[in-house]
């Protein structure tokens, strides 16, 4: 059942700190800076967090049950934008005019768009791309100073390698990293931020493992760079991107809210795996799936790891310890009562997330799929026992 969620909490673990969210105003000049400021932040309601009327039930009272969708008209009130092609990244940027959510989106074919409920998306960026193999726009983070920068960073691929671009509110976008080996398999990437002020990039390896190996490529690697594309201080190595290295074709990263555990799910030959990330080589996989559901984006909470699949319907969460060690086999969640396939996460805090859904890449989807969705626990829950 859905339950309340503020997005101010969403705000605070995202970026650092809280702050207002304006209608992408044009910044006259564009610095990096470490930290958020913290300012006074909207409190959005969230799906199942209800204004009432007299004699109507309580808040917090979800419909007993959804419609049908009607074309591009979705009913669930957790949805936030339909009728998308491929949703590659999400990402929240604030609240709209009446309070609920609004994000970015992105769409493997090139498209940036700004979705808010009940509004049509509206284009912020058309991005050339490659969608020839595994590639194409694969990978969406937010600024670290998102609320004073309005920048915005995606992974594509091109004709001739992958890269990072950076986005800036009324400008096109500029490449920042370019370079990462492209192949005909392996091109995929993933980006967040690790709340710390730096960016990671997670890589493919261009079809080529012994790239994922060699310390001098880009390729099958977990990056970390500062804003402007260049190594972020306290890598591995000074002056290197590098963070980690192993990677074969990455789904998604995702860093728990007090910046201590990194994850990256990662497709491999034999099995679907999480890895925790560690400077240095990748070690031991945190869990496998031999069956290769394919998995994506992930969320770290403070007791658990869920993690979404593109290739069968529903979340896995697997229960967690304090020290990062999973407890417990994982749980599927939403699988026949959900919504399908599901691509990218970002946490909004340790209650919900915010999801895009791939069902028009292989699965079944309704008249409003490929939909932005927010996902709230159930009871906080976990995966089962052994």
């Amino acid at each position: 059942m859905v339950r309340s969620v503020a997005l101010l909490t969403a705000a605070c673990l995202l970026a650092g700190g809280c702050a207002s969210f304006p209608d992408e105003p044009t910044p006259t000049q564009w610095s990096a800076q470490p930290q958020l400021t913290p300012q006074a932040g909207p409190k959005p309601e969230l799906p199942g967090e209800y204004r009432t009327a007299p004699g109507e039930p309580g808040r917090g009272q979800p419909p007993q049950s959804v419609p049908p969708p009607q074309g591009c008209k979705d009913f669930n009130p957790a949805v936030i934008a339909t009728c998308l092609n491929t949703v590659t990244g999400v990402a929240p940027i604030g609240a709209d005019s009446q309070g609920g959510v609004s994000a970015y989106a992105t769409e493997r074919g090139g498209r940036l768009l700004k979705v808010t409920k009940d509004v049509d998306p509206v284009v912020v960026a058309q991005i050339e791309t490659d969608t020839s193999s595994d590639g194409g726009l694969t990978g969406l983070a937010l600024s670290a100073t998102f609320a004073e920068d309005q920048l915005v960073y995606v992974y594509v691929t091109t004709a001739t390698d992958n890269r990072v671009l950076r986005i800036a509110p009324g400008d096109t976008p500029k490449p920042i990293l370019t370079g990462i080996p492209k192949g005909p398999t392996g091109n995929r990437g993933v980006l967040v931020s690790d709340r710390k002020g730096a960016l990671l990039v997670a890589t493919g390896d261009a079809g080529n493992p012994a790239l994922a190996a060699d310390p001098a490529s880009l390729a099958g690697k977990v990056l970390r760079i500062d804003g402007s594309g260049q190594p972020a201080q306290g890598n591995p190595t000074a002056g290197s991107a590098v963070f980690s290295s192993g990677l074969t074709l990455p789904g998604g990263l995702c860093v728990s809210a007090d910046a201590q555990k990194i994850w990256v799910t990662d497709w491999t030959a034999n099995a679907d795996v999480v890895y925790r990330v560690v400077p240095g080589k990748l070690g031991e996989v945190a869990w496998n799936w031999p069956d290769k559901p394919g998995v994506m984006g992930c969320a770290s909470y403070a007791d658990a790891l869920t993690v979404s699949t593109a290739k069968m319907p529903g979340l896995q969460t697997l229960s967690m310890n304090e020290t990062g060690a999973f407890t417990g086999k994982p749980e599927v969640i939403m699988a026949e009562d959900g919504f399908g396939r599901i691509g990218p996460m970002d946490m909004l805090n340790d209650s919900a997330s915010l999801v895009g859904t791939v069902n028009k890449a292989g699965g079944q989807p309704v008249s409003s799929d490929d939909r932005v969705v927010i996902i709230v626990r159930p009871n906080n829950g976990g995966g089962t026992k052994d």
